[in-house]
């Protein structure tokens, strides 16, 4: 047996040592050790001795480790001081005698390992199985709270399934919206721009010296904005087919729309020089509309002697897939067309509902009809009415709203911006459009182009004479006037019943000088007219019958009153000059 003070280092070995140190009553305690003597000198104790080390009523000695140039131990947590404890207290010899032990006064108090260590007094006494046991517990709960933890998705259920999708539901939306808008606005604004106009009001739309603020729609023949027409791009599909002016006076909310032939003479950059060419000689690649149209305006601007604000430029595709989206219109034009070239073949007066394909034929007809090319404007404007009308009656839902956005944004381009367009489309939702006027520069009661060939090619020229514009722009200046006589441009007869010669004539100069519309002149049939004014009102034009009833300073008398044998078509009031009556 190893004596009690041989503690060599080197000249021993690990059991030896831990033995010595047991005999000579001293065993490693953390970062002290504490000391103990037995009264029989035994080297070893045993495991039960060990667990009533904690529980005895006599202090323990905890002494601060020496010093030494070994590597220092790091203190463990309370499991790994227990495992230690018990390692210690374990014997190698098969036979043991128990006997009572005498603890040496401690010098530091157990509430040391309590308070600076961290060890409860009831952890001193765990042994290695307990510690075990306790490590492997542990250690199930936590697989446990692992396998029933819930997913990050289970556990937010709305905002995963309500809040995500609804978010990128939106952005899709808003980029979509965004694409569209910039296409249409030629990259000017989006749909942020149209987003704070609906929040702040919008601002009003320019307006011109008159009062009035003027669209130049116009339409190439092309089935894309680039130009394309059947199986490949050529000049013709640039070429501005249809030509008109849509006039709104945002005050009395009153719409007229005037057309220009397209075979109107103008210089261009080609020798035949048409103004349907204008807008191909500014941009004959397809890629600056904005160059083109801005070409074109100018020289309305100069015939109409009007100041165009806006323009609005579409092509052939958007007209029939327009009106494909809106199940087809219907429309009812003033005279007969018979058009083979096109295939169109519509009887005066009779309502026709039309495809699209079938509008596109309408709206390019010119041949088998009166006018020619002013037929061909003037049922353009019918066409555009027609779908004015079919989009105020029909009720559109999200899929309408989505097709009708795709269509123009492939097949518009304009200089409105989002705001503008947020600004027009509020003002026409405020705009009856049953008073839209047609504003005609050829026909019965106005005549201010004339058609003929010049040097072998047909044209359209004033007739006034070639670049003459002054009586077509005082006439669109009386025409889009405020005077509402103007705008009801309700239609006169006056009848002589007087017994004067010449007197219905001179009565007709001087209701125009105050911008009444006289259209027919004659003799009243046979009776007795004593009294010296007969003011008979048709209905519909109020304006005008109280004008009237002013200037004759008499109340106007039902039409059914009116005398037998007097026609009243296209006529809104009679005029019968009585007995006495002077012009003067």
């Amino acid at each position: 047996m190893l004596n009690k003070n041989a503690s060599i280092d080197g000249l021993q070995t690990r059991s030896e040592k831990e033995r010595a140190k047991l005999v000579s009553g001293k065993g490693h305690f953390s970062s002290g050790y504490f000391s103990h003597e037995s009264s029989s000198r035994d080297p070893l104790i045993n495991r039960m001795g060990r667990k009533n080390i904690s529980s005895t009523t006599e202090r323990v000695v905890y002494k601060k480790a020496p010093k030494t140039p070994e590597k220092k131990v790091k203190i463990a947590k309370t499991t790994n001081i227990s495992t230690k404890i018990s390692a210690a207290s374990r014997s190698k010899s098969d036979s043991f005698t128990r006997t009572p032990t005498r603890l040496v006064e401690a010098s530091r108090p157990r509430s040391y390992a309590r308070d600076i260590l961290g060890i409860e007094d009831d952890e001193l006494s765990l042994d290695s199985d307990d510690i075990a046991r306790a490590r492997k517990k542990a250690k199930k709960e936590r697989r446990k709270n692992k396998k029933h933890k819930k997913s990050f998705i289970r556990r937010h259920k709305i905002f995963s399934f309500l809040v995500v999708p609804l978010f990128v539901l939106i952005l899709v939306v808003y980029f979509w919206g965004d694409s569209i808008l910039l296409k249409i606005t030629n990259g000017q604004s989006g749909l942020w721009d149209f987003i704070r106009s609906v929040v702040t009001g919008g601002s009003e739309l320019r307006v011109g010296p008159d009062g009035r603020t003027n669209f130049l729609i116009f339409g190439t023949s092309g089935y894309d904005m680039a130009g394309t027409e059947a199986d490949g791009v050529h000049d013709g599909a640039q070429l501005t087919d249809s030509i008109m002016v849509v006039s709104i006076d945002q005050k009395s909310k009153d719409i007229a729309m005037i057309s220009l032939p397209r075979d109107l003479k103008t210089n261009t950059c080609t020798a035949t020089g048409k103004i349907n060419e204008l807008y191909y000689c500014n941009n004959k690649d397809g890629k600056d509309d904005k160059k083109g149209a801005n070409a074109l305006k100018d020289r309305v601007q100069d015939i109409l002697g009007i100041e165009i604000q806006y323009y609005v430029h579409l092509n052939w595709t958007s007209l029939i897939q327009v009106v494909n989206a809106l199940d087809g219109i219907t429309v009812t034009i003033d005279e007969n067309i018979n058009d083979d070239w096109t295939k169109t073949y519509i009887k005066a007066g009779v309502p026709v509902t039309l495809n699209g394909e079938q509008a596109l034929g309408l709206a390019r007809a010119r041949h088998g009809t009166e006018n020619g090319d002013f037929t061909r404007g003037a049922s353009q404007q019918k066409i555009l009415i027609a779908i004015k009308d079919k989009i105020s009656n029909k009720n559109f839902g999200i899929p309408d709203l989505v097709n009708f956005a795709n269509i123009l944004g492939d097949n518009l381009r304009t200089d409105l911006t989002s705001d503008n367009i947020y600004s027009g489309a509020k003002l026409f939702t405020e705009t009856n459009f049953d008073s839209i006027r047609q504003v005609p520069l050829i026909g019965k009661d106005s005549r201010y182009f004339a058609t003929g060939y010049i040097s072998g090619i047909s044209y359209v020229y004033p007739t006034a004479g070639d670049g003459n514009y002054s009586d077509i722009k005082g006439y669109i200046k009386n025409t889009l006037t405020t005077n509402p006589i103007i705008l009801e441009n309700a239609g006169i007869t006056i009848l002589n019943g007087s017994g004067v010669e010449g007197l219905a004539e001179k009565e007709k100069s001087e209701l125009e000088k105050s911008s009444f519309r006289v259209v027919n002149v004659g003799n009243a049939p046979s009776g007795n007219y004593f009294e010296k004014i007969y003011l008979y009102d048709l209905g519909g034009k109020n304006a005008t019958r109280e004008r009237l009833e002013t200037y004759y300073n008499t109340k106007a008398i039902s039409k059914d009153l009116l005398p037998n044998g007097i026609s009243t078509s296209g006529v809104d009031f009679v005029v019968i000059l009585g007995v006495g009556y002077s012009a003067d």
